[in-house]
């Protein structure tokens, strides 16, 4: 696992069908964040209910969204996107996102993502290759991040459990999951090493969260059994039959009045309702979000892009499919509140286009996935409501994933810039990070280490052709 993209080709030079796929659909995702129906950026969506009853401008919202996402665009899309040859959506959805949102018209909208779609699939492939023919090569240095992050996000689930449920219990699913990464790699040497591990601490956690909601329901249920019957006494003693009778109807009548006057479930139900007006324009948006991770150009994932990259298309489902359980309840509940779903929905339509053996079914396939997503949202939702420990749970894998992504990504670009200048480039790498810190992280955590890497080979770049810098052979 070492040289990870060895055999693969970084090359970004995409066929027509993909050319035209990644236009439309990044006219479409554009179309959509316009019409305030759906962005990517999970930060961005909780500001979308003022926008959409009026409360906040245009212009306001597109700052927003602009500063809560230009460094995943810059820092970590395009520097993953050129080091692996592979699309990402802080690529091609966060770009549309405010592209959508600062769009004055409506039919301007899919003007500016068609254009962004454009200078994705035309241009990034130029710079691709300048940055290749360079004296230090820092898109090849890049792909030293491939092997941190597929084995430290193999932790994810370990982390997520020592999180929530305890010492004891984390490092007894570290040692599982270290024992099979092993055992994978001795048996299965052809599959990625963390695929198994990484499915066992996910049902783990889960099966953990789901355990203590059952639990916890089944402990209320009995007091709640004992309250009544103690009620049901002390009421027998006091009053006649017919006045408990009659009390008994006025606090059902006073519960019911309490449900019709939940501010939250009606907020939760009239989201819902907006979103399943536009259930054609969703499903279609899945039928693109699929076909394009059908077409093996995408990745919804920094993990999964090397996977892509590599051509490891089923291992590549299972870490996207495992990462969706993260999201689900921050992706359902933020829906339910804001009237504004996420582009790619749930996720799951990502491992789903990766394994799919044509562009038509994933289309159909991709359709089909969405209408479920959108018209099971607010049942989802009051699933959640029961499961506190299950949502806790989406919480702690988030937490996790962004935990070990961050240590991958920070040790993965160390040694990129090992490779490009030794020292030196440890030294500007490593100083550039440190200085985003001090700054108070002008650009964002996840993002800043491969920026970095990409303004340091720049630098080295220049002091060599100052004659400064020789660089490192091999």
């Amino acid at each position: 696992m070492n040289s990870v993209l060895a055999a693969s080709s970084t090359d970004l030079d995409f066929s027509l069908a993909q050319q035209l796929t990644v236009i439309a659909l990044c006219a479409l995702t554009a179309f959509i964040s316009h019409m305030a129906l759906a962005v990517f950026n999970d930060g961005v969506r909780p500001f979308m209910l003022d926008f959409i009853q009026g409360r906040s401008t245009r212009n306001a919202t597109t700052a927003v969204s602009f500063g809560l996402s230009a460094g995943f665009i810059f820092g970590l899309g395009a520097p993953m996107a050129l080091s692996t040859g592979v699309l990402n959506p802080w690529l091609v959805f966060l770009p549309t996102d405010i592209l959508g949102i600062l769009s004055p018209k409506k039919w301007i909208a899919p003007l500016l993502g068609g254009a962004w779609g454009a200078v994705v699939v035309f241009g990034l492939n130029g710079a691709n290759s300048l940055a290749h023919d360079l004296p230090v090569d820092f898109l090849t240095a890049l792909q030293q991040m491939s092997t941190p992050i597929l084995f430290l996000f193999t932790l994810f689930p370990v982390l997520a459990i020592t999180k929530q449920f305890g010492r004891l219990r984390g490092g007894v699913a570290a040692v599982v999951e270290l024992a099979l990464v092993v055992m994978t790699m001795k048996v299965w040497p052809d599959v990625f090493p963390g695929s198994i591990a990484m499915a066992v601490g996910v049902l783990t956690l889960i099966g953990f969260a789901v355990k203590k909601d059952l639990t916890q329901r089944k402990l209320e249920r009995a007091e709640a059994a004992k309250a009544v019957a103690a009620e049901a006494v002390a009421a027998s003693e006091l009053l006649s039959d017919e006045k408990a009778a009659k009390a008994s109807g006025k606090n059902g009548a006073a519960d019911g009045a309490n449900d019709a006057d939940d501010p939250m479930a009606s907020l939760f139900s009239a989201s819902a309702l907006r979103l399943r007006r536009y259930l054609p324009l969703f499903m279609l948006l899945g039928a693109g979000v699929c076909v394009l991770a059908q077409a093996h150009v995408f990745g919804g994932g920094e993990a999964t892009s090397f996977l892509i990259a590599k051509g490891d298309y089923s291992e590549a489902a299972q870490v996207d499919f495992y990462r969706a359980f993260g999201f689900v309840p921050l992706i359902a509940t933020t829906a339910l509140a804001s009237g504004a779903y996420g582009i790619a929905g749930f996720t799951f339509v990502y491992p789903i286009g990766y394994l799919m053996p044509n562009p038509f079914l994933a289309a159909v396939v991709g359709a089909a996935v969405f209408a479920v997503e959108v018209l099971a949202l607010s049942a989802i939702g009051r699933v959640l409501g029961k499961l506190p420990s299950v949502r806790d749970s989406s919480e702690h894998l988030r937490s996790a994933i962004g935990d070990a992504l961050g240590l991958a990504i920070l040790f993965g670009s160390l040694m990129a810039a090992n490779v490009m200048g030794g020292g030196l480039g440890i030294l500007i790498v490593g100083g550039l990070y440190l200085l985003n810190e001090s700054m108070g992280r002008p650009v964002v955590r996840m993002a800043a280490a491969p920026a970095a890497v990409i303004v340091g080979g720049v630098l080295l770049n220049i002091l060599y052709w100052l004659d400064l810098f020789t660089p490192i052979k091999g």
